[in-house]
C-alpha cells in the first residue's frame, strides 16, 4: 500500500515537471533585462496618452519642422523659448491693447498708458499729448471696430521676442480747438485706419505682458 502511494506521488510530480517544462518553453523566463512591451498605435503623432486594454501609454510625438513661411518660422522659434506663447491668445491681446493705447491717447491718460510702452513710445505720446494741451486742442476718439487683425512678423533678437501686428481697424476720431470746431479728421464719420504695431517682450522676464516698442502707418 505504502509503495502504491509513493508510486503514485513520483507520477504526479513527473507530470508537474512535463507541464513546467512545457510552459517554460513557451514563456521564457524573465532575466530583468527585457525590453518593455511597444504600445505605440501607428497615426497617432501628439504625444497623447493611448489606452490599450488595461494599458495606457504614451505615443512618441513626431519631429516638428520649421515652417518655411517667415512669419510662422517666426512664431516657431518664439514658441520655442516661451512654452507658454500662444498666438491666438497674443492676438487676442493686442487687439484690447490698440483700442485701450488709442483711447488713453485721445483722452490723455499718461497713467493708462505708461505701463503700456516702452520708454522711447511713452515719450513721444506724452509729448503729443503735452503739444496737443498747449494749442488748446482736444481729440475725440470712438473705437468701432476691426477689420483684420494679424501677425506682419515675428523673431527672436537674442532673448528679446518680437511681433508686428498688422491693424485693420475702424473708428471717429478728430482734434477740435477751443470753440469745438475741426481742426484734423471727423467727428461724426467712421473712418478706416491702417496700422503695423510692434510689441516686444524679454522671455527671461516672469512679467508675461508685452509691450509697444514701434508704431507706424501702411503705405
Amino acid at each position: 500500500m505504502a509503495n502504491a502511494q509513493l508510486l503514485e506521488i513520483i507520477l504526479l510530480a513527473a507530470v508537474a515537471g512535463v507541464v513546467l517544462f512545457r510552459l517554460y518553453t513557451i514563456l521564457g523566463r524573465r532575466t530583468g533585462g527585457e525590453h518593455p512591451p511597444d504600445y505605440h498605435v501607428a497615426g497617432r503623432e501628439t504625444g497623447e496618452a493611448v489606452a490599450i486594454g488595461d494599458k495606457t501609454a504614451v505615443s512618441q510625438p513626431a519631429v516638428v519642422e520649421r515652417p518655411t513661411d517667415p512669419v510662422l518660422s517666426g512664431l516657431f522659434d518664439i514658441s520655442l523659448v516661451d512654452r507658454d506663447f500662444d498666438k491666438d491668445k497674443f492676438l487676442s491681446g493686442a487687439r484690447a491693447a490698440y483700442e485701450m493705447i488709442e483711447t488713453a491717447f485721445a483722452e490723455g491718460d499718461c497713467e493708462t498708458l505708461r505701463p503700456l510702452l516702452d520708454a522711447d513710445v511713452y515719450a513721444a505720446f506724452e509729448s503729443a499729448i503735452a503739444l496737443r494741451g498747449k494749442q488748446r486742442q482736444r481729440s475725440v476718439f470712438t473705437f468701432v471696430g476691426y477689420k483684420e487683425v494679424k501677425v506682419a512678423t515675428a523673431a527672436m533678437n537674442g532673448y528679446r521676442a518680437e511681433i508686428a501686428v498688422s491693424f485693420e481697424a475702424q473708428c471717429i476720431s478728430a482734434v477740435l480747438d477751443t470753440d469745438g470746431k475741426v481742426v484734423e479728421g471727423d467727428d461724426k464719420s467712421v473712418r478706416e485706419v491702417s496700422d503695423i504695431w510692434t510689441f516686444a517682450r524679454d522671455v527671461r522676464a516672469r512679467d508675461p505682458n508685452w509691450m509697444l516698442v514701434a508704431t507706424a502707418g501702411k503705405d
